[in-house]
């Protein structure tokens, strides 16, 4: 019991904050305690602009931790994008001074703290349940955006897992099992003994410590927000896993509740525009693909064919002029590195300094400068920089990929500019 010696020295501390009391609290009044002018700014969540830092008596604003983001809302009418917490206060920095001793009207993003709510309790099942069924460890967790994951000690989690763990989940939603919040003194030793982890606390914890007991199932220390039953979750969706940075561990990616809903609303929507842009029914989407792709595999293979023909003829053109050129200019947006390869085989000169490109006339490229070494030389990075790319070259060649062919206009008239 390392962990809660260490707090014990805090017990007069309270760090429950009105937002944890009562998670559905969308509105309060609180006393201003401190507003004090923030000397770096943009240290801010990159926002510039005079900053504050008010800590009331109390707030529904949830500071970022334990893996969950901060609340967003208002203070009067003042907009808070940031809340942290330092120890037992709660930081909100806000774009407008506020008195000391006046009372504000706290209100919060529900739509943001709901969704909080509902990803941070699903992560708390998804992993209770891994931990019983597997004996898996979580180590971490992140709550993104628009999806969220678990860090699991394992270094695989298959497909058959991965579908038990979602069947018994949702089962256990539709069950609806409580949730509830037990608040422990730091001295509370026995009681604490019975919550499985404190991985949810913040290092810096102090005071009074929150244990979320999801009925029948799982005891878990933690700050965060959370749903008072597992009906509000609605649905879990696990959806898939990939290697973590840690050796040995697997990330596994979730939504719950209204997340679901809205992949479900984007899904339906691509497919209801692949069905008219493929003219047959969902369930021959996948047929439909493969097919579509292996024809323009097929067409771009003859296409090429066609380019490299016609890189011969243009090759057989050009040593053809009499007298020959100093220089030639040859561009082919819908060819690739083959076509300049073929027309610099078939034109087996290197007297005359070939400029070649192929790929958007706007964007992105790629280049060849084949002719005279001293001419290849002299021009070669130069024309890569004009064209804001990057080559090399060796003898009577150079090749570069390049960003910006916008340019092409530049580099030819560098190339008149030198023979003149």
């Amino acid at each position: 019991m390392r962990r809660i010696q260490q707090i014990a020295d805090y017990t007069n501390i309270k760090m429950v904050f009105k937002c944890q009391q009562d998670s559905f609290m969308k509105e309060f009044q609180s006393k201003v305690l401190v507003c004090k002018k923030v000397s770096d700014p943009e240290d801010i969540k990159n926002e510039s602009g005079d900053k504050y830092e008010v800590i009331l008596e109390d707030t529904i604003l949830f500071p970022e931790g334990g893996g969950q983001p901060c609340d967003f809302g208002f203070l009067n009418d003042i907009p808070v994008k940031q809340v942290v917490r330092r120890a037992d206060k709660a930081v909100h920095y806000v774009d407008k001074p506020l008195n000391v001793g006046d009372t504000v009207k706290q209100s919060i993003n529900w739509d943001r703290r709901f969704d909080h709510m509902q990803q941070h309790s699903g992560q708390h099942l998804i992993t209770a349940i891994i931990d019983r069924e597997f004996k898996i460890q979580t180590v971490s967790w992140y709550l993104g955006e628009e999806v969220s994951y678990i860090e699991i000690e394992t270094p695989s989690f298959t497909r058959e897992q991965i579908q038990k763990v979602e069947d018994i989940c949702n089962e256990l939603i539709r069950s609806r099992k409580s949730v509830s919040v037990s608040v422990y003194s730091s001295e509370s030793e026995k009681d604490l003994e019975k919550a499985r982890s404190a991985r949810g606390l913040p290092e810096d914890h102090v005071g009074d410590i929150r244990v979320i007991n999801i009925e029948d199932v799982d005891s878990n220390m933690c700050c965060g927000t959370h749903v008072s039953n597992l009906s509000q979750l609605q649905v879990i969706k696990l959806l898939h896993t990939e290697k973590s940075k840690r050796k040995g561990n697997t990330l596994l990616y979730f939504l719950v509740g209204n997340r679901v809903l809205k992949r479900l609303t984007t899904c339906i929507k691509n497919e209801q525009l692949l069905t008219s842009l493929v003219k047959c029914n969902p369930s021959e989407h996948a047929e439909m693909v493969e097919k579509l792709q292996k024809n323009a595999k097929n067409l771009n293979k003859s296409l090429q064919t066609v380019l490299k023909e016609l890189a011969a003829c243009e090759a057989d053109k050009l040593k053809k002029i009499v007298p020959l050129p100093k220089y030639y200019f040859l561009h082919k947006k819908e060819a690739d590195p083959d076509f300049m390869n073929t027309f610099i085989r078939e034109l087996g000169l290197n007297d005359i300094l070939v400029f070649l490109s192929v790929g958007d006339e706007k964007t992105t490229g790629n280049i060849v400068l084949y002719g005279p070494e001293q001419a290849v030389g002299d021009l070669g990075d130069k024309i890569a920089d004009i064209l804001e790319g990057k080559g090399s070259g060796k003898g009577n060649k150079y090749q570069a990929k390049v960003n910006k062919m916008v340019n092409h206009k530049k580099a030819e008239q560098l190339i008149v500019n030198y023979f003149k």
